[in-house]
């Protein structure tokens, strides 16, 4: 009788634990869903946005590189030449990147005419908005944290979905596996919930996971747990947010760089055909040496290269194979997240994933509007004995030193529903607390 009603209490505590995760998490989710798709597509869409700068008719060879990049560092007063993309055909309109303050600014050049076609700024690119969109909410660190602790309960909300999903008492396989159609609203809206929830689930976890490398806290974490296990200093390969792209572009700097070997090197950097796309950076601060290096989304086939512009002689060669074991597990799952590790059916499985959370958060509202109570919130009315058990207490113990901002949030929630929030009678019975407190174990 008492491991039954055990069970009864764990069942209501998971219950509670989803409600409350997606009532935190339900907003921006869709939000992520939205943006992450559209970012899975990175490649085809910039190719589309800049298509009416390729294959440019005009006759006669074109200018040099070195007068391209004069160009363009002349249409952006007081800014410096950076770097220039590796186009396939020297008919593409030149894409220089000039630095003016802290600013990475595109400007395309017609490769015969010197005309300038196009100027953006890096982070007002189309896909940069839809990146920050998704990374930072438009707002910076403060939004870079309410993505963590979105993501952080997101995984709880998974995690408790699938032990309220997990088949106790249910005979044969409707509900579970595929929705039962004809029961009512009530079972449909419900089923469709549960089956959609257990086929997305691992996926899901994936994505959430696989993105917490960038986020601000669990990132910055895993930077120093890096640093130790590479006593040797390494780049790393992604950033915190565009605070640290920034800081990361002002410390590498560029030197006054001799232009008059550009067009030996960009040929140099085409026969070597790298993954695209490919950019030549002028040689940093003090040094000679150029850096071409490939950002091609599958992170795998990327290569970077320094090369000496005299002889064209590549010094140094970088390849993915060449960094340390938990950098390349992080480099795989940031190239899959990103859609860009398997091709088509990478997208395809990320785009069915955002599809099958929005589905979630749509069927979790309207379940919720269903069953509503006129007078609360409609969480699930914790037990005048409820208790924590020690088994459950270990893993939210175990999820909140993972998920720092999580353990965060809980410590500040449980502090709130204590010293406040149940002492207040109206407020505490419309969000189902117990008169005594919260942290009962």
């Amino acid at each position: 009788m008492e491991k039954a009603k055990q069970k009864i209490i764990d069942y209501r505590m998971f219950w509670r634990w989803h409600f409350y995760a997606g009532l935190v998490c339900i907003p921006f989710i869709i939000i992520l869903s939205i943006t992450g798709p559209i970012y899975l597509f990175k490649p085809q869409i910039e190719t589309a946005i800049d298509v009416k700068y390729d294959h440019l008719l005009f006759d006669g060879a074109p200018q040099s590189a070195e007068t391209m990049v004069m160009a363009a560092v002349a249409s952006v007063p007081g800014s410096r030449f950076k770097a220039i993309e590796v186009r396939p055909d020297i008919h593409d309109a030149a894409r220089v990147i000039v630095l003016k303050g802290d600013d990475k600014i595109r400007v395309y050049v017609h490769p015969k005419s010197l005309k300038i076609l196009k100027q953006a700024l890096e982070d007002a690119r189309f896909m940069e908005i839809v990146k920050n969109i998704h990374g930072e909410l438009f707002a910076g660190r403060f939004g870079q944290v309410i993505v963590e602790l979105t993501a952080s309960w997101a995984i709880v909300m998974i995690l408790t979905g699938l032990y309220l999903w997990w088949p106790r008492e249910a005979k044969g396989i409707a509900g579970l596996l595929y929705p039962r159609l004809n029961m009512g609203k009530r079972i449909f809206w419900r089923d469709i919930h549960a089956v959609i929830g257990v086929y997305i689930s691992a996926l899901a976890l994936f994505l959430l996971l696989t993105g917490l490398p960038w986020t601000y806290v669990w990132g910055n974490a895993f930077k120093s747990v890096r640093a130790l296990a590479n006593p040797a200093p390494v780049t790393q390969a992604w950033s915190q947010g565009r605070a640290d792209e920034k800081r990361a572009l002002k410390a590498e700097g560029t030197a006054s760089a001799d232009l008059g070997r550009l067009d030996a090197l960009l040929d140099t950097a085409r026969a070597l055909n790298l993954p695209a796309p490919v950019t030549l950076s002028a040689p940093a601060k003090a040094d000679t040496l150029w850096k071409l290096a490939s950002d091609t989304g599958n992170r795998p086939q990327r290569v970077t290269m320094m090369i000496e512009p005299a002889m064209l002689e590549v010094i140094s060669r970088e390849t993915f194979a060449d960094k340390k074991p938990l950098d390349q597990a992080v480099g795989y799952g940031i190239a899959a997240h990103e859609g860009q590790l398997f091709g088509p059916l990478n997208q395809t499985l990320g785009v069915l994933t955002a599809l099958g959370l929005m589905a979630l958060c749509v069927s979790a509202v309207i379940m919720w509007w269903q069953r509503r109570p006129t007078d609360r919130l409609g969480a699930p009315q914790r037990l005048p004995d409820e208790k924590l058990a020690p088994g459950l207490a270990l893993i939210i113990i175990a999820l909140g030193i993972f998920l720092p901002v999580l353990g965060i949030s809980l410590i500040v929630v449980g502090l709130l529903e204590w010293l406040v929030l149940h002492r207040i009678p109206a407020v505490r019975d419309w969000l189902g607390l117990k008169a005594n407190g919260a942290w009962e174990l």
